[in-house]
């Protein structure tokens, strides 16, 4: 009996370890909730790759300097780059298409890189129950920021 109790207690802090990450879900049919929530994960993943935002910026500063930035982060700590990054993200009024763009904080700078850039409809990363697909989106983001950096070219 003992062994059984002690059973039914692992498979309940095994359930609770997976309900407690909810998935993220918004309204598929406002634009505004669904840019917020991209926003968010896009924010996670700069953030997971090394680069700690710059919140030296006020919102309204930030927003005159560009009005579709959505993170301006330092330089990863350790990296010879010495300038951080501007990500920007726009989804136009009745569109479906969501634009992510990097570049860099400081584009005088001799660090500076390119551009880049994706643009990709919404459909591709949500359900039709409004829930991202986060393993999807994050491989896109990622993604865009491999070819910023150039690591996508050393893989290959």
């Amino acid at each position: 009996m003992q062994e059984k109790k002690g059973e039914m207690a692992n498979n309940e802090s095994n359930t609770n370890n997976t309900v407690s990450k909810n998935p993220k879900k918004t309204n598929l049919l406002d634009p505004s909730s669904i840019k917020n929530l991209l926003d968010e994960s896009v924010s996670e993943v700069v953030t997971s790759r090394g680069y700690k935002e710059d919140v030296r910026l006020s919102n309204f500063v930030a927003y005159t300097k560009e009005k579709n930035a959505i993170l301006f982060t330092y330089p990863p700590s350790g990296s010879f780059n010495s300038t951080g990054l501007v990500v920007s993200s726009k989804l136009p009024r009745f569109s479906d298409t969501y634009t992510l763009s990097i570049t860099s904080a400081d584009p005088k700078s001799i660090s500076a890189k390119e551009e880049v850039e994706f643009s990709k409809s919404v459909t591709r990363w949500f359900t039709k129950d409004g829930i991202l697909v986060e393993g999807l989106f994050w491989k896109d983001v990622e993604g865009l920021i491999n070819k910023y950096t150039g690591e996508s070219r050393k893989n290959k």
